[in-house]
């Protein structure tokens, strides 16, 4: 077998080149680590809901907005296109787990609630949510979670 790709020698200008391998291995195993529980979730949503993790995600963002949110604001919160989160949306509607009303200001634009309906059942799926990411988590430790949020969050706020 041949080397793997993060031992073999790199011509760059990186000043520790042991700490670079490092983040690199950091990254691959947050790659798989999401990818994991993003695939355990969504196994769970399926089986216990008959549901889609980005239905979920738009029902929590619903749920968390109870004065309702425009499509903008919506596809901004959750990081997609409009496009996207349209497709989820109709479908919610047409369900009765969301609600769209026109915007008195400007008649092209609408707002999106969380019906009654979806607020139920959104209040049952984020109690067993919690509970599987609990579970997903057991083998972490407050201290390391601290830690590992600390380490998130100074990824994503770097200038």
């Amino acid at each position: 077998m041949g080397k793997d790709f993060m031992d073999a020698p790199i011509a760059t200008d990186i000043a520790d080149e042991n700490l670079a391998r490092q983040r690199l291995r950091l990254w691959l195993q947050m790659l798989k680590a999401t990818r994991y529980v993003e695939g355990t979730l969504r196994e769970k949503l399926r089986a216990g809901y008959d549901t889609t993790l980005p239905r979920f995600d738009v029902l929590a963002a619903l749920h968390a907005a109870p004065e309702g949110m425009k499509m903008s604001e919506l596809s901004q919160h959750l990081v997609v296109s409009n496009g996207n989160v349209t497709g989820v949306v109709d479908r919610l509607v047409t369900e009765g787990l969301a609600e769209r009303r026109n915007l008195e200001t400007d008649r092209r634009a609408f707002v999106v609630n969380i019906s009654d309906k979806g607020r139920a059942l959104m209040d049952e799926m984020t109690a067993e949510h919690l509970q599987w990411i609990d579970s997903i988590f057991e083998n972490v430790s407050e201290p390391d979670a601290a830690r590992g949020i600390s380490i998130m969050l100074d990824i994503r706020h770097k200038s």
